[in-house]
Parts: C-alpha cells; sequence; structure tokens
C-alpha cells in the first residue's frame, strides 16, 4: 500500500501569464496580490522573496518594504513553485510493516506532526514483510524522488543514496541514523518489578524473528535475568508466529505455554497486543489476572490503559520517536556536506504500574 500525506496545496492552472508562484498561499495573500499592494512587479517581489540579498541589484529600501508587506498580509510562497525553482520535492519516504493500531501508527503520528510543521510531504509504504516489497519499495520511493527515507522497524536490503532514520531498526549502514530504545533499561524495569512482588517462575513471550527488537529486547531480558538470579526456562518460554498485527498471536502463544503443562506466575510479553491477547487466554483457562497471573507488557499502546485489567507495561516513547526520526531526516537532507553524522540516538523507557501485576500469593 501506497500513501501520500502532507499539507494541502492549491495546483490550480494560473492562466494569465503568471509565473507558478501566483497561486495563493493556504493561509495568505497570492504573489500576484502582494505585488498589487506594493506597486511593484511580480518579478522584483519574487526576487525579493525567493533569492538571497545579493542575487539581484534590488535597493534595500525595496527588500525591506517587501519583506515587512509579506509579513504582515500572510504571504506563503507556493509549494509547488518552490519545489521547481530548487530542483526538490519536498517529499520523504516512510517504510512500516503495516498500519493498524499499536507500534507503527504511534510511531507515524509521530513523524507526520513534524514533517507537517517543514510542509514536507510523505509517502507512506506498508511492506507486511513481504521480501519482495522490501527490495520494491525502496526503489519506488526513489522513483517518486523522495529525499530521505525513514524505515520504521523495518530491514533495509540495500544502501540508499539518500539519508535514512531507521526506527528501531538496528542496522549498521553509511548514512543510516538509528532511533532505538534502551532495552538494558526496560528489562530492569520490568524485572525488578516482578522480581520485587515475589515472582520467579516468569513465562516469556518472545517477538517474532523477523521484528527488529526482538533479538536485542531478548538478550537484555536474559542479561538482567542473570543479573538478579531469575532462572529462564526453556519450556516457559514461546515466539510469536504469524504477520497479521493485533492481539491473536499473543492468545496463541499463551495457549501454548498453558498446554505445555508447567507452572508460572507471571508472563512478560514482548508488546501490549500480544500482552492483551494472553490475558484472554488465561481468562479463557479460569485464571484470574493478576491473583494468579500477572501479565506484563511493553509498548504502551492507548489500549493498554483502557484493557481490564489495566496493563502493567513499559513505555517506549513511540510518538517521540517518530518526531525525532523527522527531525533528524530534515537535518541530514539540510546537511548536504554530512559530516561525521550521528549514528544512533538512544531512547530512554518508563514503566508504567497498572493493574495486571501482583505480588505471588499461595494457593
Amino acid at each position: 500500500m501506497v500513501t501520500k500525506k502532507g499539507p494541502d496545496s492549491n495546483s490550480n492552472a494560473q492562466g494569465n501569464g503568471a509565473s507558478a508562484d501566483d497561486a495563493p498561499g493556504s493561509h495568505g495573500v497570492s504573489l500576484k496580490e502582494l505585488s498589487a499592494q506594493l506597486g511593484l512587479s511580480m518579478t522584483t517581489v519574487s526576487r525579493v522573496l525567493n533569492y538571497p540579498a545579493d542575487a539581484y541589484r534590488i535597493a534595500a529600501a525595496t527588500r525591506q518594504r517587501v519583506l515587512q508587506a509579506a509579513a504582515s498580509l500572510n504571504y506563503e510562497p507556493n509549494a509547488f513553485a518552490r519545489g521547481l525553482r530548487s530542483r526538490r520535492s519536498f517529499t520523504v519516504g516512510v517504510m512500516v510493516p503495516e498500519i493498524s493500531e499499536g507500534y507503527a501508527a504511534t510511531v507515524l503520528g509521530g513523524i507526520e506532526d513534524a514533517l507537517l510543521k517543514k510542509k514536507f510531504f510523505y509517502f507512506v509504504v506498508s511492506h507486511h514483510h513481504r521480501a519482495d516489497l522490501l527490495v520494491h519499495y525502496p526503489r519506488l520511493l526513489l522513483s517518486r524522488a523522495v529525499e530521505g527515507v525513514i524505515a520504521v522497524d523495518t530491514p533495509l536490503q540495500e544502501q540508499l543514496p539518500i539519508p535514512v532514520v531507521a526506527v528501531s531498526g538496528h542496522h549498521e549502514g553509511q548514512g543510516i541514523l538509528r532511533i532505538e530504545l534502551d532495552h538494558l533499561a526496560a528489562a530492569r524495569y520490568a524485572l525488578f518489578h516482578l522480581s520485587e512482588l515475589g515472582h520467579k517462575r516468569i513465562a516469556f513471550i518472545k517477538g517474532q524473528s523477523f521484528s527488529s527488537d526482538t533479538q536485542p529486547r531478548w538478550e537484555a531480558i536474559r542479561k538482567v535475568c542473570s543479573e538478579i538470579g531469575i532462572p529462564i526456562h526453556p519450556e516457559l518460554v514461546v515466539q510469536l508466529e504469524g504477520t497479521e498485527p493485533g492481539s491473536e498471536t499473543g492468545y496463541v502463544a499463551a495457549q501454548k505455554l498453558l498446554r505445555g503443562g508447567q507452572r508460572f506466575s507471571a508472563i512478560f510479553c514482548f508488546n501490549d497486543a500480544s500482552a492483551i491477547g494472553a490475558m484472554a487466554a488465561l481468562h479463557e483457562a479460569g485464571l484470574r489476572v493478576p491473583h494468579q497471573v500477572s501479565v506484563m507488557g511493553f509498548d504502551d499502546i492507548p489500549s493498554a490503559a483502557t484493557v481490564r485489567p489495566g496493563l502493567t507495561t513499559i513505555r517506549q516513547p513511540l510518538h517521540e520517536m517518530g518526531q525525532a526520526a523527522a527531525i533528524n531526516l530534515l537535518r541530514l537532507i539540510e546537511d548536504e556536506q554530512r559530516h561525521e553524522p550521528q549514528k544512533s540516538i538512544l531512547v530512554e523507557p518508563t514503566f508504567i504500574k497498572r493493574q495486571s501485576t501482583a505480588r505471588v500469593t499461595e494457593g
């Protein structure tokens, strides 16, 4: 799926021989109207507004008068004309696995907020983890003249000739800036909490093999368990399967744990969607959350606060991660030299205590 989003633009053709700048801005006067107000030619006004001061011989007083009038009358240059002059598209590409309530949608909201402030359009492509689309979509975005790409939980198969920012991509590539969560801090928040509640036999639901966060998160969990003396029992570790978004994969994973017949007092889930599915499976099996089994999520998607019981989770600042990705991509686009670009930005998680975890009780 390919979607283009961005600020509204007026592309109506002008029939009076004026330049493309003659189209009115979305909130103010057009170049033609501004020129008429000033009693100056459209060429003179355009040169003042769109070119450096030393590009043309225009009197300083005239320049000042034009700039003051443009500000007071809220003149906005036409974005299409701006692109034609500079040979730029003012468009970026965003690659996501899918768009649904949860991780990718929340990150995308942050990306959108930051891009719209800078009047950038963006294409969104959702690849659903299909190998052919992971190869095809970057090339498609390049053919649409995007100036940069944001890859959200998406592996890139080839190096791109434009700036790239990866959100939870864990890419090691030239010119790629990574926005990453501190998984070790997240694991400590979750496991220290469960340990303090007396949980020692903890079941784990790992992420799908294709998710960028699965391996680093699991390595962090193993490290923290070793530090605080929580044993990891292989029979209490299952992995999410399938590519469909939502809670069904967590429901299936929890059923697998229950069929194993092994005792556990808590489940630490890969994400909130799988935790919600796990709670449904526990309820179906006649087990009460948190009185008999505590459930820990990850992400803090909107429904984590409204599901019952409310889900204890580790909040990823997903909206802020999306904003950081877009802001830093635009910086890379503007910095043509790209001298020793930053390789990664580490963001901190937050522990959110709700009602799905409780102290271990006997019996």
